[in-house]
C-alpha cells in the first residue's frame, strides 16, 4: 500500500489558481497531474524541460521526480510576464499569490535557471529582462521593496505613512532588496558574458544603491526614509517616530525591515550587512569590467571594506553555549539579538549567497546555534524540525529554511535528511509552501509561493548533479 493517497484537486492547491481541464484519470493515482497545462504556462524553456526529463529518468524515487517536475519550473509556469519595449526586454515577476514584484523574490525565483541560459537564448533574454526591470524599479525608488507592473497603480498600502509613489506596492526598506539585484546581474554576466543590460539605466541604479546604503549608515542624520503603517501588528511598522530604534553610527547599514518584511528590532541586521559586502564588491567588478565606471567602483569597494570592518567589530558576539558567533541584529551600542529567521538572507544562508566560506569557523559555530533549540525560532515536532520566524509565528517551519540547510551542508546524511523531510511535508499537494506546522504538514501557509518551489528544485538539481547517490 502506498504511503499516501493524494487529493484529486491538488492542482488548485499547488499553483494558487485553477489549472484548467486536467485529466487526472490518466495520471497515476498517487501522483496526480498538478502542474499547469502547457496552454496556460507563462513561459516554456526547452532546457528546463530537458532537465526535468533527465531527473525523472535517472532518479528512481518517483515522488521526488514528481515533485521536481512540479516545483522547478513553477516560476516560469506561473509568475513571469516578459515584454519588449523599443527592442529592450523587461520581465515582471510576481511572487505567486500576490500580484506584485518583490526585488528580492524575483531575483531568487529565476536564480536557479542561470546555469541553463547558455543553451537557451529565450531563457537568457527573460533573465536579462528582469535585470532591466529591476534597474528601472530601483531608479523609481531605491527604498521600495515591491512594485507593480502598472506604473500608475496604487495598491493596498498606498495609505502608508511614507513617501509612496504610484506603481509601488510596498515601501519597506530592506538592504537585501538591493543586494539581490546586484547578485542577479553579476550572476547573469558571469554565466553569459552579455553586457547588454549594463547600460546607463543600470549604472544609475548602482549610484542609487550606493547613495541609499550610505544614507542608511546614518552618520550625519537619520536619512530621508521613514515608515509607519496604521496596523495592529507591531512588526508591520517602524517604532520610534518611524525610524526604528536608535543606533550608533559605526559603519554598518540600517535595514528597516528583515527579508521576511517584518521590522527589525535593532536596525543593524547582520546577515543583510554581510550580503551587502559581497554585493558591493560584485557591483564594483561589473562597474570596472563592463561599464567603465572606475570611480563609482572604488566608492563601492570602500564602503564594502568599511562595513566588513564594522561587522567584525560589532557583529560577532560571545554566546555562552556556542562561543564566537554572528549576532542576528545589533545596534552598535553593545546590544544584540541572537536568533535566525527562515527567510533569506539568514545567518544559515550566508555561504549560499557567497557572503562567507562554508568552512569559516565563525559561520560553523553560528550554524550550530541556529540549528539548535538555543535559536528561539528553531522548532521540533512530530513531522519535522526546522527554522521558522516571527512572520508566521510559533511552531511554523519554513520549507525554504530546510532547503537552505541542505544547500549549505557538507554532510551527506544531513543533505539526505533535508530531502526526505521536504518530500514528507508538502501536505499532499506536490508543491512547497511558505510554512507548515511542525506536527501537521497539511496545516500550511501560502499554497502558491514560487520562490519556495524553485529553490527546492535547485536543491534537488544540485544534488542530482553533484551527489546523485543521495537520491537513490
Amino acid at each position: 500500500m502506498k504511503r499516501r493517497t493524494f487529493i484529486q484537486h491538488a492542482a488548485v492547491l499547488g499553483t494558487g489558481m485553477w489549472a484548467g481541464n486536467l485529466s487526472l484519470a490518466s495520471a497515476k493515482p498517487d501522483y496526480p497531474v498538478v502542474r499547469v497545462p502547457k496552454s496556460q504556462r507563462h513561459f516554456s524553456s526547452e532546457s528546463i524541460e530537458q532537465a526535468i526529463k533527465a531527473f525523472q529518468q535517472h532518479v528512481k524515487d518517483k515522488e521526488l521526480g514528481w515533485l521536481f517536475g512540479n516545483c522547478f519550473p513553477n516560476t516560469l509556469d506561473t509568475t513571469v510576464f516578459p515584454e519588449e519595449k523599443n527592442g529592450k526586454p523587461y520581465t515582471y515577476v510576481i511572487t505567486g499569490d500576490i500580484d506584485a514584484m518583490w526585488l528580492r523574490d524575483s531575483c531568487a525565483q529565476v536564480w536557479p535557471y542561470l546555469p541553463f541560459m547558455k543553451e537557451d537564448s529565450k531563457l537568457q533574454r527573460l533573465v536579462a529582462g528582469l535585470v532591466n526591470k529591476q534597474s528601472q524599479c530601483i531608479n523609481i525608488d531605491p527604498y521600495a521593496n515591491a512594485f507593480y507592473n502598472d506604473p500608475s497603480r496604487v495598491g493596498e498600502w498606498g495609505s502608508d505613512h511614507t513617501d509612496m509613489k504610484p506603481g509601488i506596492h510596498e515601501r519597506k526598506w530592506e538592504i537585501d532588496s538591493l543586494c539581490y539585484t546586484i547578485r542577479l546581474a553579476y550572476g547573469y554576466w558571469s554565466a553569459t558574458g552579455d553586457k547588454s543590460p549594463f547600460d546607463t539605466e543600470w549604472v544609475a541604479a548602482q549610484r542609487n544603491i550606493l547613495k541609499t546604503f550610505k544614507e542608511q549608515q546614518r552618520k550625519e542624520s537619520l536619512g530621508p526614509y521613514r515608515f509607519e503603517r496604521t496596523t495592529a501588528r507591531g512588526s508591520d511598522t517602524l517604532q520610534v517616530d518611524g525610524y526604528g530604534y536608535p543606533v550608533n553610527p559605526v559603519g554598518l547599514i540600517c535595514s528597516g525591515f528583515r527579508p521576511s518584511d517584518d521590522s527589525t528590532l535593532l536596525s543593524f541586521l547582520i546577515p543583510s550587512n554581510l550580503f551587502a559586502v559581497t554585493s558591493l564588491r560584485q557591483s564594483a567588478t561589473l562597474l570596472t569590467q563592463v561599464a567603465n565606471e572606475r570611480e563609482l567602483a572604488e566608492e563601492m569597494l570602500n564602503l564594502a571594506g568599511e562595513v566588513e570592518t564594522a561587522i567584525n567589530e560589532y557583529g560577532i558576539i560571545d554566546h555562552p553555549a556556542h562561543g564566537r558567533i554572528y549576532a542576528f541584529e545589533v545596534d552598535g551600542f553593545g546590544s544584540f539579538i541572537t536568533m535566525d529567521d527562515a527567510n533569506v538572507p539568514s545567518l544559515l544562508s550566508l555561504p549560499y549567497l557567497g557572503a562567507v566560506d562554508v568552512n569559516d569557523a565563525v559561520y560553523q559555530r553560528t550554524r550550530a546555534f541556529v540549528l539548535s533549540e538555543n535559536n528561539p525560532f528553531f522548532f521540533k515536532g512530530s513531522a519535522a524540525e526546522g527554522i521558522g520566524g516571527p512572520h508566521i509565528g510559533r511552531d511554523m517551519i519554513w520549507p525554504m529554511a530546510i532547503t537552505m540547510r541542505g544547500l549549505t551542508s557538507t554532510d551527506d546524511h544531513e543533505i539526505k535528511a533535508c530531502i526526505e523531510t521536504l518530500k514528507n511535508t508538502h501536505g499532499d499537494t506536490g508543491f512547497m509552501h511558505e510554512s507548515f506546522h511542525k506536527d501537521d504538514p497539511k496545516k500550511f501557509t501560502r499554497k502558491w509561493f514560487a520562490w519556495a518551489n524553485t529553490l527546492f528544485g535547485e536543491f534537488l538539481w544540485k544534488t542530482y548533479k553533484e551527489k546523485p547517490y543521495l537520491l537513490k
